[in-house]
Formats: C-alpha cells, structure tokens, sequence
C-alpha cells in the first residue's frame, strides 16, 4: 500500500504536474485529442483565472500529485448566491477506484460550504456524482452558460443547506471554460 493521501487547497507551484495529471488521465480514458483538450482547458484555468474565481484540490501521495478537481465561479446575473462550477475532476490512472475522487471532492465541497460557496454545479456523470450528492437540474432551473451536448449530465448539490431552489437569470463562466468544445 502507498502512503496516505494528503487533501490540499492550492496549485502554486503545482502547475506542471496538475496539467500532467489531467492530460494523462483523460488520454487513457478518452484518447489523445481529449486529453490534449482538458490538459490545455486546465492550464488555461490555472494560469488566467481571477484567483477569488478559482478553487484547486489536489491529492498527494508521496509528494505526487494523484488527484486534482477544480472548481470556478459560475455567475448567474439575477442571482445573489455564490456558485461554483466543478470542471474537471481527475485522478490518475493507476489510482482509480481507490476512493481517492470521493475524498477528494467531500473535503472540496465541505471547503467550498466553509468558504461561503451556495451551490456546486457540475457537468458529467450522473452516477459518480450522486455518490457525493449531486442531482439533476434541468438548465431551465440553472441556465447553462453554453447548449449542452448532453443535458442529462447538468447536476447541482445546495452546499448552504436549503434545498435547491431555481437560479435566476443567464450565466456566465469564467473565460478559460467558455469554450463550446467543452460542452
């Protein structure tokens, strides 16, 4: 067994091996233009994001980075509660299906309520995310910054405590994810 897995807010002087981690993760499960497509996607997140729009997690091991999720500000113009978008999540390869995502996206979203963060939204699989509380939205109750590609994937978890409630007016996402190609 490796060493403990240690959860951390932060990417200074992470960059390099977070933008590895996402790269090599999605081109094992989605192929070489995927990960290409997110490695570049979380590069751009880290290097020109507004720093009070941005959340990095990440999970060591031995001083390795293992896991990393990010989360950024998804504003909703007629809303006065904070939202965050997670997108994206990965954990490496050989390390998957260890638990690892799920600790790491319990003590990101615990911070995120702890940070005063309203809602947590993401756009991906269903099932995984159910396991830390995620549930459908539709966009008409969360509008989409972009036409999504697959709708069914739209899903939001109240951090506040109240249940979800419909978010008013348009969104906008930061400028590293408003990208069509992501969605």
């Amino acid at each position: 067994m490796g060493s403990p897995t240690a959860l951390q807010l932060g990417h200074a002087g992470r960059e390099a091996d977070i933008v590895a981690l996402f790269t090599a993760t999605f081109t094992a499960s989605e192929g070489a233009q995927e990960g290409a497509l997110i490695g570049g996607l979380v590069r751009r997140l880290l290097t020109g994001t507004p720093p009070q729009d941005l959340f990095v997690f990440t999970a060591r091991e031995g001083g390795e980075v293992v896991g990393a999720v990010v989360f950024s500000r998804l504003r909703y113009d007629e809303d006065v509660r904070t939202v965050f978008i997670l997108s994206p999540l990965a954990v490496a390869p050989d390390r998957q299906r260890r638990g690892i995502g799920q600790k790491l996206l319990n003590h990101a979203l615990a911070a995120l309520r702890a940070a005063g963060v309203d809602i947590a939204i993401t756009y991906g699989d269903p099932d995984y995310y159910a396991q830390v509380g995620f549930a459908p939205v539709s966009p008409a109750d969360a509008a989409t910054p972009r036409a999504l590609s697959q709708p069914e994937g739209w899903l939001a978890r109240p951090l506040d405590g109240r249940p979800m409630r419909p978010l008013a007016g348009p969104s906008r996402c930061v400028a590293a994810l408003d990208d069509p190609a992501l969605w």
